[in-house]
């Protein structure tokens, strides 16, 4: 028999690291979207100009201190989703532990995969700052910029298919979790599906140019606001899942005898 008081004494605690662990989350996420737009859209996107190699190879050696930045903001983010994947499994393993663990899994692999895209951005880093003036001016090296830039792009898309089966199945838990609306739940559903339609078409439809993902992020957004709300105001419930009708006492007595 569970003795009341020691569930009572068990609850603050738990729900005291529950707390920490929302907002370890929180502030990884917060960070997250301030540095991946930074690399992607700050930088990555004004240095790689498509389908121009030469172009491409000027821009990047002339900005190897805000292309090194990129990478380390970039690699930053791949850690932080390891920390994000261990908190996200520690708030809703009560509603499903299998499933739970499934999900945090499926954010790591995402990482590793990330990381080792990343790795193609680093190797035009060492290539280009190790090269002379009369180097930078060769067809051979402009084409191994836009091999390896090309390989990245392809390796994180590939990342991103795995990303948007991470939010389809964190937004499945979300869903059943009382210490979430149902809303949110659905929300980060369609995030992945925004991930996965994106990362997909470009891998399998040639000139496939559509960002849906830039139209259903907000769910992604909307979570970090809410894992705040936990950071400071806790859990709902001990096992974090949505009860199912309850049948009366008395009734159930009556049905007994």
């Amino acid at each position: 028999m569970t003795n009341r008081s020691t569930r009572g004494a068990t609850r603050p605690a738990a729900d005291h690291t529950q707390r920490n662990v929302a907002l370890a989350a929180a502030v990884s996420l917060l960070f997250m979207a301030l540095l991946a737009p930074f690399a992607q859209f700050g930088v990555l996107a004004s240095l790689i100009v498509p389908s121009d190699a030469i172009a491409t190879t000027n821009k990047i050696a002339a900005s190897m201190g805000l292309f090194g930045a990129a990478i380390a903001a970039f690699s930053v983010v791949a850690i932080l989703d390891v920390v994000v994947a261990r908190g996200m499994y520690v708030l809703l393993r009560p509603v499903n532990e299998r499933a739970a663990l499934a999900v945090a899994w499926l954010r790591v692999v995402y990482a590793v995969a990330f990381a080792y895209a990343l790795l193609n951005l680093l190797d035009v880093a060492q290539l280009l700052n190790g090269a002379s003036a009369a180097t930078m001016l060769s067809d051979q090296i402009h084409t191994q910029v836009a091999t390896s830039v090309t390989a990245f792009r392809h390796g994180w898309d590939l990342a991103l298919a795995i990303f948007g089966l991470h939010l389809v199945g964190l937004g499945g838990l979300l869903f059943r979790s009382t210490d979430f609306p149902r809303f949110l739940g659905g929300l980060v559903v369609l995030a992945g599906a925004g991930y996965l339609a994106d990362s997909l078409g470009r891998i399998l439809v040639p000139g496939y140019t559509l960002t849906i993902s830039t139209f259903t992020f907000v769910g992604e957004a909307l979570l970090i606001a809410w894992l705040f709300k936990l950071a400071i105001w806790g859990t709902r419930s001990p096992d974090g899942l949505r009860p199912v009708a309850e049948t009366p006492v008395g009734a159930s007595q009556a049905v007994a005898s």
